[in-house]
Order: C-alpha cells, then sequence, then structure tokens
C-alpha cells in the first residue's frame, strides 16, 4: 500500500511540473504572440469568465515587459529567480499563513494526514539538482525569445554569483484555498482595477518587434531539456514535502503513459513476436515458416496462419517489395549537405531514374511542373532546408533520418514504380 501510495504521489508530481511547463515555456509565449498578431484576442479574452482575463493579460505583460530577457545571462536571473519563487519563497508564505502548529477549527493539526507540512528549500550551485534546473529553466525561456542558451555549467555558476535575489516578506492579507471549492469561489470575481492597468501598461501590438515561440512538450529528445525540467522541478517539489524523488527513467514511464503488461493480449502478442524473431535469427528461408496470429482473450479466440507474400514490383531488371528502400546518405564527403539539384542527379547517375515528382509526408518538395522561379530558388538548397521551408515545421535535434516519396520516370520516359528513399541527416 505504501509503494502504491508513493507511486501516485510521484504522479502527482509529475502532473504538476508538466503543468509548470506548460505554464512558463507554452502557454505565455502562445498568448503574447496572439496578443501582438491577432487583433481580436484582447475582445476574447475580456470574455474569459471570472478572474481568468487578468491572469492572462498579466502572463502577457509578463512575456512583453517585465520577464522579457535580452541575454542569456538574463534567462539565468529568471531561473533562478523562479526557483526561489517557487521552492522557497512560496513555501514560507504558505507556512507563515499555516504555521507547522497550526489546529483547524475542530482543534485538530491542520498539517495532518495527506497534508505534509513542507520546508523551504535553500539554493546552492553546488546541489546538482538545483542546478539541473537552472540550466533545463534558463535554456527553456532562452527558446521562447529565440535566445543562444548553454550548457556550460561555470559559466552558469558564474552569472548566479552576480545575480541579485530580492529578500522574502511574508505578505499579510493572502488568501491561500485549501480546497478546490474555495479556489473555485475565488476565480469568479474580477479585478477591474487591475485589468484596467494592465489594458493601459501593456505595450502596442503595432509597435512592438517581438517574436517568441512555444514550446511543445517532447519527452523522447535527451537533448532539448523538456524531461531534464520536468524531472528537476518535480523532484525539488518532492524535496519541498520530503516525498522521495523519481528518476529520469520513472519519470519518462508517467510521460509516455505506459501500463505494464503482465497477463493481457499486449504480453501473448510479445510473446508470439518472439517466437518469430527466433526463426528469423535461424534463418529460415520459407515462408511458411512463419505464421500470422490473430487473438482475442475477451472470447478467447485463437487463430494462426501463413502469411502471404509482399506484392513485387519491378523497375528495369529489379525486383522490389514494400521492405525495400533506398538508402541515400544526405551529409557528403566534403562535410556538406546534399541539395535538391545533387539529389536529383544522384538518381539520374545510379539509378537511371529520373524525378519527377518528390515528396515528404504531405509536402510537396519538388516536381517537373513546378513553376521556374521556385525551381531555381529549391534546386541549391540542402534537402532539409526545404523540407523545413515547404512544411513550416522545424526538425528536431532527435530527427535522424526523413521518408522521401519518389514518381520517376525510366529512361524510355515510361513512368515506373519504385521504393520509398530513406534520406539519412546525421
Amino acid at each position: 500500500y505504501v509503494s502504491i501510495r508513493i507511486r501516485r504521489v510521484n504522479k502527482k508530481l509529475y502532473f504538476w511540473a508538466r503543468d509548470e511547463f506548460e505554464g512558463l515555456f507554452k502557454q505565455p509565449p502562445e498568448n503574447a504572440m496572439q496578443y501582438l498578431t491577432d487583433p481580436k484576442f484582447m475582445e476574447r479574452t475580456l470574455k474569459l469568465p471570472g478572474a481568468q482575463p487578468v491572469e492572462v493579460l498579466d502572463a502577457v505583460f509578463k512575456s512583453l515587459v517585465t520577464d522579457c530577457p535580452h541575454s542569456w545571462a538574463d534567462c539565468v536571473a529568471w531561473a533562478r529567480n523562479h526557483w526561489q519563487c517557487q521552492y522557497n519563497n512560496n513555501i514560507r508564505q504558505l507556512l507563515h499563513n499555516f504555521p507547522p502548529d497550526q489546529l483547524t477549527s475542530s482543534g485538530a493539526p491542520f498539517w495532518s494526514g495527506p497534508k505534509r507540512c513542507p520546508h523551504p528549500l535553500e539554493f546552492s550551485t553546488s546541489n546538482d539538482l538545483h542546478m539541473d534546473y537552472i540550466v533545463a529553466a534558463a535554456n527553456l525561456f532562452a527558446q521562447t525569445y529565440g535566445l543562444q542558451g548553454s550548457t556550460d555549467r561555470a559559466g552558469v555558476v558564474k552569472i548566479l554569483q552576480e545575480v541579485k535575489v530580492p529578500p522574502f516578506t511574508p505578505r499579510s492579507g493572502v488568501k491561500i484555498h485549501v480546497s478546490d471549492q474555495e479556489l473555485q469561489n475565488s476565480n469568479s470575481s474580477v479585478d477591474d482595477s487591475r485589468l484596467e492597468e494592465l489594458k493601459a501598461q501593456l505595450p502596442s501590438p503595432e509597435s512592438s518587434q517581438f517574436k517568441l515561440t512555444s514550446i511543445d512538450f517532447e519527452k523522447d529528445d535527451d537533448t532539448n531539456f523538456h524531461m531534464d525540467f520536468i524531472v528537476a522541478a518535480s523532484n525539488l517539489r518532492a524535496e519541498n514535502y520530503d516525498i522521495p524523488p523519481t528518476d529520469r527513467h520513472k519519470s519518462k514511464l508517467i510521460a509516455g503513459k505506459i501500463i505494464p503488461a503482465i497477463a493481457t493480449t499486449t504480453a501473448a502478442v510479445v510473446g508470439l513476436v518472439c517466437l518469430e524473431l527466433i526463426k528469423i535469427v535461424q534463418s529460415h528461408k520459407k515462408l511458411e515458416s512463419y505464421k500470422n496470429g490473430f487473438m482475442n482473450l475477451a472470447l478467447p479466440f485463437f487463430a494462426f496462419s501463413e502469411p502471404i507474400a509482399a506484392p513485387k514490383h519491378k523497375y528495369y531488371e529489379i525486383d522490389w517489395t514494400l521492405w525495400d528502400r533506398f538508402e541515400v546518405t544526405g551529409l557528403q564527403s566534403n562535410g556538406e549537405e546534399m541539395t535538391l539539384r545533387q539529389f536529383l542527379d544522384y538518381f539520374k547517375n545510379e539509378h537511371k531514374l529520373e524525378i519527377t515528382m518528390l515528396s515528404q509526408g504531405v509536402s510537396m518538395l519538388y516536381s517537373f511542373f513546378m513553376p521556374a522561379a521556385k525551381l531555381k530558388e529549391r534546386l541549391d538548397l540542402p534537402m532539409t532546408e526545404i523540407v523545413t521551408k515547404v512544411s513550416k515545421k522545424k526538425l528536431g535535434k532527435h530527427v535522424k533520418a526523413l521518408v522521401f516519396e519518389l514518381c520517376c520516370n525510366d529512361l524510355s520516359d515510361e513512368d515506373v514504380e519504385v521504393p520509398y528513399v530513406r534520406y539519412t541527416i546525421r
């Protein structure tokens, strides 16, 4: 029971950290850019219920005015002050409102049962977890403003030594909600004076040159700082409440919502797949050696059949099936990436195929009927740059290869079917 309880608490901490990620690096930049580019943003925001208009505009004001960084050092300073707010000041304010010996109206200890009494953390550059948070948060914050980040911890420590952290003074009259009902009731009214103040202080959209980028959470890229932030943020909050920390692997399991299989169809399928893999290792050549399996444990129903061979296609004297592909290495011997012109020439020289159309996903990269001006513009661009330009999506650092689909003519100018292309870029 204790183990299950700890897992549930760790999940709650993870989701708290995910909410923190969205609230810092996704929603504020999105709202700020909508304010700058959408003439109806203010009108829509003011129609939001309760205190939401103030919250949204306050976040936009911080993004464009008070928290706006101009350098990497500003990003580190922001991360340091946010750390102080989350893991020290907010906890001290909570303990100011509800001291460790606080009693409820019935005379029972307030900090009892599921309510653990927290303690504030003291920042230290020698604490790896503290530095993990600062480096991840500062880099993510820099990304939202298009600034260059850094993983140089010695340099970050040097910047931190110059950061001025305002001393904390408990505020009187601060209402901290101890139940969802209180929180809901508090959101029913709008602070009109603060709303008018924000409307007056926000910069004019027409005069602003800002371009912010919101960050979509991606757990599988270990170089993007997303999981670094989640793990550090959740474990720091766990430390506030003396809860055992969670390692990166467990955090990824929660992120992927992976449910372990014990006695389910998934487990049975994995077992059958392993049997087929053993056949491959043993070099079985006949198709009849392998089996298709169908099962439904709820019925229960089990059925096995011999697989059908993949249909064969042909260009020139080369037979191919859907299991085949062209392997193309984008990085050339001179260290530069292959251009579209070189890509087209490669297939003409190596495979005697003239590419008439080239696509990646839903993006058309090249076609024989493309306007001359557009074709001239693309021919000498690297392939990945064309993909980014046409799809309007930046390729993540975790992307190692791209899939291209081709329409080709042979030497007799006849249309032929060919396999897809696996284009390796890293």
